[in-house]
């Protein structure tokens, strides 16, 4: 089955290990050379900084590429441009996944009136709010005030409540949404009896996830001008500008290097997964038997079933358009930061796709050893570096010269490689301080004037990004790598959500 975890074996279990082992081998033969033989250390990091630096570059430029696809995006009806192709939408549906777990009112109204803003036909659309049994109290009093309030909008508005311990589940959003996939297909065979499944979009978003108001009507297009559109998932650009301006410091670095992250690679969609919030056909999710239940990352889980039910055949296609969503903030300064700490380390949680597709491909002799490769690898080298760029840069590269003793004090290296690593460090905090310029162009309008001192603090806050990259990257990787390792597996844990303001774009 593929849309649970497979069992845990011994082979299966030594698959989990391998990416801790190579991290903190990494580590340990860094520390080892440089005190036995710390010129070849020096070597080591001198190219592995080199490395590091053409790959920023490298990334910079697909990252100003996605820029212009998406400012040129932006300026485009697509209503109208779906009109003058003559493409036919009128029979196309979306269902709308909103699973909310002790999320009050102002954090999910803004969500519901947002889908009621949508140029696309409204009513071609359907919310589906995914409640908790063990958050009815609270959450089902919200539900039923907004379905009151918003269902003359839309085709319908459904609310389904996952029950509280069913058994081979992990408490959290892909149990949810894997309960509520199951009664919206109950709800769609009951009454949409003569609808294809291939013409129902299924969008699935965190619940403080507002859309811009030409979501709706670019995915439409995108997908009905896509070859085959079953055997794709599609990815819009992920932002974090709903209550940017409440954020921490740290907060808005680590979340706007994300969503610079996910830009870039939306220039070379053969790398993607799903992440976050994305879009499919409801064919393919009822084709894998909907999100994975037993997981904590099955937002890029689901892309994964479908790469495998179809044989290497699927694929993600960019969507160049904002969905925003919070920033981590819970009311004070400290607890944001665990808080954001345990939300990167969900993320980097991921890792546990890896072993999974070695175990499905290792099975799935249809799927090309091309995709195979190409996936395994992009997957392992971006979880390897999360983990360990960030503290062989900006710590382990400095203990050969802490170490090392003898003739290598004397050698010609030694007294270069400190000026050689400067001007190679200093290469690649420019590619960031570029791209802290650079974010300040996806600023959202403020609720109230802002002193111009904080437009300069949010440029210059970058300035923090090797602190954020060792803290909130490396560290919590290091973290769900080793938990992996050791078999101390992660639970679902919602990130809490306090909102102050709420940013309305325009831009959106």
């Amino acid at each position: 089955m593929l849309n649970t975890n497979p069992p845990k074996t011994a082979s299966y279990r030594f698959l989990e290990c391998i990416p801790g082992i190579l991290v903190w081998l990494t580590f340990v033969i860094s520390l080892i050379l440089s005190i036995v033989a710390p010129l070849w250390a020096v070597v080591m990091i001198i190219l592995f900084d080199l490395y590091w630096l053409i790959k920023v570059c490298y990334w910079l430029v697909y990252l100003f590429a996605s820029f212009k696809k998406y400012h040129q995006s932006q300026k485009i009806n697509w209503m109208q441009k779906k009109d003058e192709e003559h493409i036919q939408t009128d029979d196309i549906i979306h269902l709308v996944f909103l699973p909310t777990y002790k999320e009050g009112k102002e954090i999910i109204e803004p969500t519901i009136q947002a889908l009621a803003q949508s140029t696309f036909p409204t009513q071609q659309i359907i919310p589906i709010l995914a409640l908790e049994e063990g958050d009815s109290a609270n959450a089902v009093p919200i539900a039923d005030e907004l379905k009151k309030k918003y269902s003359a909008f839309f085709k319908d508005f459904l609310i389904t409540i996952h029950p509280s311990g069913l058994p081979n589940e992990i408490p959290g959003k892909g149990s949810n949404t894997h309960w509520a996939g199951m009664k919206a297909k109950e709800w769609v065979d009951t009454h949409l009896k003569n609808q294809p499944y291939d013409r129902i979009i299924v969008s699935s978003f965190d619940i403080d996830t507002v859309v811009s108001p030409h979501y709706f009507a670019h995915l439409t297009y995108t997908y009905c001008t896509t070859p085959r559109p079953t055997h794709a998932s599609y990815q819009p650009v992920a932002m974090f500008n709903n209550n940017l301006w409440d954020a921490t410091t740290f907060a808005r670095v680590t979340a706007n290097s994300t969503t610079f992250w996910l830009l870039a690679e939306l220039s070379r969609p053969q790398r993607l997964f799903t992440f976050s919030s994305h879009s499919m056909s409801f064919q393919a999710l009822v084709d894998v038997g909907f999100w994975q239940k037993d997981i904590v990352t099955e937002d890029s889980r689901i892309f994964l079933q479908c790469l495998i039910t179809y044989n290497g055949d699927y694929r993600v296609v960019p969507l160049f358009i904002p969905v925003s969503m919070d920033n981590v903030n819970v009311g004070d300064y400290w607890n944001t930061v665990k808080e954001l700490y345990k939300q990167q380390r969900r993320w980097a949680w991921g890792i546990e796709h890896l072993p999974y597709m070695i175990y499905h491909f290792r099975k799935n002799k249809k799927i090309p050893g091309s995709v195979q490769w190409y996936y395994l690898s992009t997957l392992a080298e971006g979880m390897y570096t999360w983990a360990t760029v960030p503290i062989l840069i900006f710590i382990l590269g400095r203990l050969p010269f802490w170490f090392g003793q003898g003739e290598f004090q004397l050698s010609a290296l030694r007294q270069s490689a400190p000026l050689i690593l400067h001007y190679l460090l200093t290469g690649a905090m420019i590619g960031m301080f570029v791209v802290g310029i650079f974010s300040l162009l996806f600023l959202p309008k403020p609720t109230q004037p802002q002193p111009w001192w904080k437009y300069c603090l949010i440029g210059l806050q970058w300035i923090l990004i090797p602190i954020t990259m060792i803290i909130f990257g490396s560290i919590p990787a290091i973290d769900a790598q080793t938990r992996l390792m050791l078999g101390k597996y992660l639970g679902f844990k919602v990130t809490k959500k306090i909102r102050t303001s709420f940013i309305q774009d325009d831009a959106r």
